[in-house]
């Protein structure tokens, strides 16, 4: 059975640029320190220094990388052929792209602005200084999903049909304690990323459905997510997210469900079950012809892997050795338009039930 296709075939890597140019960090934050950085190491990307309004902190990650910590944005914007790698809060991405000089290149954290209008700020700004500018969905990347649309790609699964998103989680939230008293979570902070994935394998939705809420044993904003997107009669898309599972890993689970016309694929996300040390991700296939599940032997993790192909795309669209920049902004600003409609969904009321007579 498994002459039908062959599970180590499959795509899961990035090429590398053959030379890469210096990268200069603004903030310095735990994913820095935890994802970015380990990623460029393992990629061969110098790290040049990086800025944080609290210089000590900067300091500190800055002598653990063998970086510099610079005392201004200016002086981070000001480093010659840098490629820059903006890991600010959203609220801060305009005003470090507006002080980049014309035409460089530059990573964006997601979400790409607080909200669609902050979005379109950036993407105006981004095309009036002529920036090589991208944002770091960098799920796209990471090895099981490079596999899996590789498979896709084949054949493998016939024409998906099914999409299903199931997260059942203990997300230690106080790791990002930026987030308490911002309006928006769930869907902007974290499903961005598989709303993003979501549209990179099926395209844009129609339209969309949803209820995100929070807990009362905390206070941040929404934690627990309900989303169809609408694809129409013939596919079938659904989130279902709850980051408040604290009953022990038994039945806890981070997964996508993908279902094509002959044959399907199941996606574990490791990195979020006991995040940030995480498990195993896995990816199995149930393959066109098959009468079997095949695992595909993964080569890498989510993190860091995909931070290590997310900016090898960037630094090498930038030298001309890729024609397409994945997640540009234009591309993220419809992933922007499916947040802001998810949201918009959540706050219009449901349609009510009928009055008994």
């Amino acid at each position: 059975m498994r002459d039908l296709f062959d599970p180590r075939s499959l795509s899961q890597s990035w090429a590398l640029p053959a030379n890469p140019r210096p990268i200069v960090t603004f903030g310095a934050g735990s994913i820095v320190g935890d994802a970015h950085y380990p990623a460029y190491r393992k990629g061969g990307f110098p790290i040049a220094g990086l800025y944080d309004p609290d210089h000590e902190k900067a300091k500190a990650l800055a002598e653990k990388w063998g970086a510099k910590a610079y005392a201004t944005v200016e002086e981070a914007a000001a480093v010659d052929n840098a490629i820059f790698d903006l890991a600010t809060p959203p609220g801060i991405h305009a005003k470090v792209l507006a002080a980049l000089p014309d035409g460089a290149a530059v990573l964006i954290q997601k979400p790409m602005g607080s909200d669609l209008a902050a979005a379109t700020e950036i993407l105006t700004l981004c095309r009036a200084k002529k920036l090589k500018a991208a944002v770091n969905f960098q799920l796209r990347f990471a090895p099981m999903m490079l596999a899996l649309k590789d498979a896709i790609a084949k054949g493998l699964l016939g024409d998906v049909v099914d999409f299903d998103v199931y997260l059942a989680l203990d997300t230690p939230w106080q790791l990002w304690s930026f987030l308490e008293g911002l309006p928006r979570i769930e869907i902007a902070m974290h499903s961005i990323h598989y709303l993003d994935l979501i549209r990179q394998v099926l395209n844009d939705p129609k339209g969309v459905h949803a209820k995100s809420i929070g807990h009362p044993n905390h206070k941040m904003a929404q934690t627990r997510t309900t989303a169809i997107l609408d694809y129409g009669d013939r596919v079938r898309c659904a989130l279902s997210v709850n980051h408040d599972h604290k009953f022990g890993r038994k039945h806890q689970a981070c997964e996508f469900r993908v279902c094509g016309t002959e044959g399907a694929a199941y996606v574990q996300l490791g990195v979020n079950l006991d995040y940030p040390r995480g498990e195993p991700d896995i990816l199995e296939i149930y393959p066109k012809g098959g009468s079997e599940w095949i695992s595909v032997p993964l080569e890498g993790t989510w993190f860091p892997d995909a931070f290590v192909g997310r900016m090898a795309n960037l630094q090498r669209f930038a030298a001309g050795e890729d024609e397409e920049l994945v997640s540009s902004v234009e591309d993220a600003w419809m992933t922007m338009a499916v947040v802001e409609a998810l949201y918009a969904s959540n706050a219009a009321p449901a349609t009510p039930l009928a009055e008994k007579p």
